[in-house]
């Protein structure tokens, strides 16, 4: 089932989306407005963003218009300008390659028993970037994920556990035997159905239906994009052809791109500052 749209979840999406178009802060009064637009009350809404602010996702400052408001973080842009590069990226997975010729990214971390909070941190940030584990302390991912990564341990000053290397894998079992024990493919692809089923129906609507207007698009699309932003983490952009040949990631990435194509600049309208 697919996960539920929480405040502070469509806050963030809210910023990736649309926030960053804002000259400077974006007030708080526009957050109300706006994220209310998608469903969530004004206390909700007050009460996410002091959380985000307490993580330091936001930090409270004057909007252009002098009101209270929130910009991003350094590290809250720097997040989020690393997600564009997933989420909106051209075609997730490659393909025309072998297994062996694909090239992975290894993370061999270790941390000293007395620092084992540091060392849940880290499995759970890799795992965050869609790392598969392929053994205590060796994990996996697409080495594209490269600087993303280098990005993350950096912010998380966890670099000093870390060794990262790059290359082929080359043995022994057939990599796309070895790509099933390192991911969940099942329960990946139970996730693609879940967007699926929800979002696919809004596409047909689209398609069949009258044009939206500017507040209709921005409605449909930020749950679609709150749904769709968590998928490309689940699924670092794994070779195709080492995938399941009925993989529904290929169906559900269509389905985000036509809606993204049809609704994200004419919602922008809606939630122009």
């Amino acid at each position: 089932m697919a996960e539920p749209h929480t405040p502070r979840s469509l806050i963030v999406t809210f910023y990736g989306a649309y926030g960053r178009a804002f000259e400077g802060p974006v007030p708080v009064s526009a957050l109300v407005r706006l994220v209310g637009a998608a469903g969530v009350d004004a206390p909700a809404v007050r009460s996410s963003v002091s959380r985000l602010k307490r993580r330091g996702f936001l930090l409270p400052a004057r909007a252009a218009d002098g009101s209270a408001g929130y910009a991003l973080s350094g590290e809250a842009r720097q997040l989020l300008d690393d997600g564009d590069r997933r989420i909106y990226g051209p075609v997730r997975g490659s393909t025309g390659s072998t297994g062996s010729a694909h090239p992975w990214l290894l993370a061999v971390f270790s941390v000293p028993e007395q620092e084992r909070s540091k060392r849940h941190l880290l499995r759970s940030r890799l795992a965050g970037l869609g790392f598969g584990a392929v053994a205590p302390g060796v994990w996996i991912a697409p080495a594209h994920l490269y600087e993303e990564t280098g990005h993350t341990l950096d912010r998380l000053r966890l670099t000093q556990y870390v060794d990262l290397f790059r290359g082929p894998h080359l043995g022994f079992a057939p990599t796309a035997e070895a790509v099933a024990r390192w991911w969940e493919l099942p329960a990946l692809a139970k996730r693609y159905e879940d967007f699926l089923d929800l979002h696919e129906p809004v596409l047909r609507a689209l398609l069949s239906g009258p044009a939206p207007t500017p507040q209709d698009a921005y409605r449909r699309y930020l749950p679609a994009l709150d749904t769709w932003r968590r998928l490309p983490y689940a699924d670092p952009g794994l070779p195709r052809e080492l995938l399941p040949a009925d993989w529904p990631g290929d169906r559900a990435a269509a389905v985000f791109d036509e809606l993204h194509t049809r609704l994200r600049d004419l919602g922008s309208r809606f939630a122009r500052p």
